[in-house]
């Protein structure tokens, strides 16, 4: 086995990251990249994909697998590619995200033969709240390659990948009901330069210039943060009520270091 496609929905980047550690650990000659990130990547028809592994990798939105990026990885077809799971969560709770990001593969036509859940710092984290900031990490890191050399050794190891059971993982079907606050990010006009950073990284191409500023589209805008991380000056801001009273309840359940969990098919 030589190549390896590594596919990822990664707002801030965070995921992206961890899926990279994987790949050094996997160490195969080629690695293609499938970046269903931006709004245009995922507005594609069915696509067919082959390959010797897929690494499919996604955040977690409040236990589940984000819609964008399950609508996205149902555009992709193909036939009993072996594949890798994983999933980047906050420190709190992954809940039913990996097994859900499992059935979506496996619908797809991939054989999930291997999965991981590790943590990345929280969308929401700032530096006053600061909710697994700074990870992933350098151990976590670590730890990626060393999953990475784990799913290695296991594919080398089998005479054939047909004699590979089913993989398991933690989660319930019926997934838990989706969380909605039914609010948005929205620009300080203060502190706003309208350099039009936070539209160029909008992956639901919620913002634009306005007349007063940046304007957000309440109805797009899906809290991943990424304009926050973009924001230079501090004006792009969770500064809804429902927002501090939600950061209170999440630093107060992640106090506690949670740490990267493996699984592979037996």
């Amino acid at each position: 086995m030589k190549s390896v496609n590594m596919i990822f929905f990664s707002p801030t980047g965070t995921t992206r990251k961890v899926l990279e550690g994987i790949v050094q650990g996997l160490a195969f000659e080629t690695v293609t990249y499938l970046d269903l990130t931006p709004a245009k990547a995922r507005a594609k028809t069915i696509r067919e994909l082959d390959g010797d592994l897929a690494l499919i990798g996604i955040p977690v939105y409040s236990g589940r697998v984000p819609v964008q990026a399950a609508e996205a990885l149902r555009t992709i077809k193909t036939s009993g590619i072996p594949a890798v799971v994983v999933v980047v969560y906050g420190n709190r709770a992954y809940e039913d995200a990996l097994l859900e990001l499992k059935r979506i593969v496996e619908g797809a036509g991939f054989r999930p033969l291997a999965g991981a859940a590790f943590i990345g710092q929280h969308s929401y984290s700032t530096d006053a709240m600061p909710i697994a900031a700074g990870r992933p990490d350098k151990e976590d890191l670590e730890r990626a390659r060393s999953f990475g050399a784990l799913v290695r050794g296991m594919l080398e190891a089998k005479g054939s990948l047909r004699e590979v059971p089913a993989l398991n993982v933690p989660g319930n079907f019926p997934y838990k009901d989706r969380a909605s606050l039914g609010i948005s990010l929205e620009s300080e006009k203060d502190l706003c330069v309208r350099c039009g950073k936070c539209a160029e990284v909008c992956l639901q191409e919620a913002i634009t210039m306005g007349e007063d500023g940046m304007a957000t589209d309440g109805g797009k805008c899906i809290l991943c943060c990424a304009c926050v991380r973009a924001c230079t000056t501090g004006a792009r801001r969770l500064t809804h009520p429902k927002i501090s009273q939600l950061l209170q309840m999440i630093a107060a359940l992640c106090r506690d270091r949670k740490e990267p969990e493996f699984f592979f098919a037996k």
